[in-house]
């Protein structure tokens, strides 16, 4: 296991956590090589593409036993203020952050950074059928960019400073290939898959992802909504083997997954 304690930076007076974070936000978007420091282990990995001119992370917290959600929805909170601030982070270092309708209308996020030190990304909203209101967080005006991603031929009417993506839908899904190409032809090239499960599940099957960051929170919940929703397999050598490195989050185990061997080329 390679471990390491971002956390721990909490308890030393000397290095106050917001200050080492200001700092590597700064390194992270500049040239120079990354000074070492457990968030240069975590990190440094999404800092530049390896496949294309894109980096995909998807970011997922769950229980020990696999649940993100009970029964009928409720998440908040399964992960801990680490586990948060880790995901904050992330959006900190993205250009923009994709999430379902089916999270946007459960969960009502904001999608911003407000954790950390940082620049909010731009807020993706991947809703074929245009099921999201007007007046939800999401789209609240805040001069950061925001696009809405519909089926081709839907009539939609976009809230203020949205602006609306139409792709081709089959059988009410959109191509996660598609929706990346079109992100790209919109200046973003570091993105993140945000939730819920079933969106994270159709880009890691279409092998849209570069890593998975995957929070494991000492919870056991005993029963509600899976993490993931793939294709059933018959014997265990058709399962996704994943490279992982781990890290503590507190009390919390991220699973920092490489998928970059898998990740077929945004053409």
């Amino acid at each position: 296991m390679n471990a390491s304690h971002p956390t721990d930076l909490l308890s030393d007076p000397s290095l106050p956590l917001n200050q080492t974070w200001d700092q590597f936000l700064i390194d992270f978007v500049g040239n120079q090589p990354l000074q070492n420091s457990p968030l240069q282990a975590i990190f440094e990995s999404i800092r530049h593409p390896v496949v294309d001119s894109m980096l995909v992370v998807g970011q997922l917290g769950q229980t020990m036993d696999g649940r993100i959600a009970t029964e009928i929805g409720q998440s908040k909170y399964i992960n801990g203020h680490a586990g948060l601030t880790h995901l904050h982070q992330l959006r900190a270092l993205v250009d923009a952050v994709v999430v379902g309708v089916g999270t946007a209308l459960a969960d009502d996020p904001q999608l911003n950074v407000r954790l950390v030190q940082g620049k909010n990304p731009a807020r993706v909203v991947i809703d074929p059928r245009g099921r999201l209101g007007k007046h939800c967080r999401i789209w609240h005006a805040d001069e950061t960019r925001k696009i809405w991603i519909v089926a081709q031929g839907l009539d939609v009417i976009p809230p203020p400073e949205v602006k609306v993506l139409a792709l081709p839908a089959i059988d009410g899904r959109i191509d996660p290939i598609s929706i990346l190409k079109h992100l790209r032809l919109e200046g973003f090239h570091r993105i993140l898959i945000e939730g819920g499960a079933q969106t994270l599940s159709r880009f890691l099957q279409s092998r849209c992802l570069d890593r998975l960051h995957l929070i494991v929170a000492p919870i056991i919940m005993g029963s509600g909504r899976p993490s993931f929703h793939l294709t059933a397999i018959e014997h265990m050598d058709q399962a996704t083997r994943l490279l992982v490195k781990t890290h503590l989050l507190d009390n919390e185990v991220l699973f920092d997954c490489d998928l970059s061997d898998q990740r077929i080329a945004i053409a």
